[in-house]
């Protein structure tokens, strides 16, 4: 055999090792990585039996599990980006301990059984709670004590409206999940209205005035009015003296009586205190919050319901006098 040809069989036979090298070690690898997957995806995680994924891409939904404390990493975005796309809102899961590759299944096509549960705007949490209670059967104490876990507000936090609630959620995660979607709306108004978020501020004055709004207003087109006369006492610094700040907590349908008036020496007896309560009285709509922000420019100082069950409105307490008797 010529040199020339000798050196190219050799460097044919070289190259010919080097592929079935390079092919072995792709078998290899890929018959390595098939059984740690396999190893992978059977490999069992703890997980709540209820779960709500927000909004959002793959990889924000990763974080947010990781956040919930849920085993899940960089490698589970990409395996569940090849399954399918998180599902937004509750999902209801088998148990609490699953095969990895069943939970990211689950992620991305299970859902769960909703029930509607409504906080009536005027409502107290006592009340609520006593409600999310018996309707989704959790104990009604865990619920008060997760509640105080997570804020210092005792009230008007949650904001009025219909919440869809899986059954089986406990009290940790449906509390957290209330909370933290009522927060996200009153950033979102508070920085509407004052570029910012101050909680002290917000709570403090806006949701409180809201939250006796709520109490004392027959009807949406009443609000700004009876907002406007809360801000004009509270300017004159006369006594807000108004019925619906004793309503608070459990005596929110107890009617307010003179001798209760008397008796009653919290710091919510607008007949006996200055200026407003220390907290908001109930949980509120988005419309007694508005009223609150924006009161109606007039100077009105009183108001009392007539026979139409509507409210009746003076600026002067001979004027009112007069509607009384009316």
């Amino acid at each position: 055999m010529q040199p020339f040809f000798r050196y190219n069989f050799f460097m044919l036979v070289k190259f010919l090792k080097v592929l079935l090298l390079l092919i072995l070690l792709a078998i290899g690898t890929v018959v390595g990585g098939y059984f740690y997957l396999q190893h992978y995806l059977k490999e069992e995680i703890t997980v709540p039996k209820t779960l709500y994924i927000p909004k959002g891409s793959t990889r924000s939904v990763i974080d947010y599990l990781q956040h919930e404390g849920i085993a899940v990493d960089r490698r589970d975005y990409f395996l569940t980006k090849l399954i399918g796309y998180p599902q937004a809102g509750w999902i209801e899961l088998p148990s609490t301990r699953m095969a990895r590759g069943k939970f990211l299944y689950a992620i991305t096509h299970a859902k769960a059984a909703l029930e509607s549960v409504t906080l009536i705007p005027g409502e107290t949490k006592v009340i609520f709670f006593a409600q999310l209670a018996k309707q989704l059967d959790l104990n009604e104490t865990k619920l008060h004590k997760a509640y105080d876990r997570m804020t210092s507000i005792p009230e008007g936090v949650l904001l009025a409206e219909t919440y869809r609630l899986p059954k089986g959620i406990t009290e940790e995660a449906l509390m957290r999940y209330l909370i933290d979607s009522s927060m996200k709306r009153h950033k979102t108004l508070s920085k509407m209205v004052m570029k910012t978020f101050d909680e002290k501020t917000w709570f403090g004055k806006y949701v409180t005035i809201a939250s006796i709004i709520q109490k004392e207003a027959a009807n949406k087109a009443e609000m700004p009015l009876i907002s406007a006369v809360i801000y004009n006492r509270l300017k004159r610094k006369m006594k807000l003296q108004m019925d619906g700040t004793l309503n608070y907590g459990k005596y929110s349908h107890i009617k307010v009586t003179p001798r209760r008036i008397r008796e009653d020496n919290s710091s919510y007896n607008t007949y006996k205190i200055e200026g407003l309560p220390p907290h908001p009285v109930c949980a509120v709509s988005t419309a007694a919050l508005k009223a609150a922000i924006k009161p109606e420019k007039v100077n009105y100082l009183y108001f009392v319901k007539g026979k139409d069950n509507k409210h009746h409105f003076s600026t002067t307490y001979k004027a009112h006098l007069r509607e009384i008797h009316r």
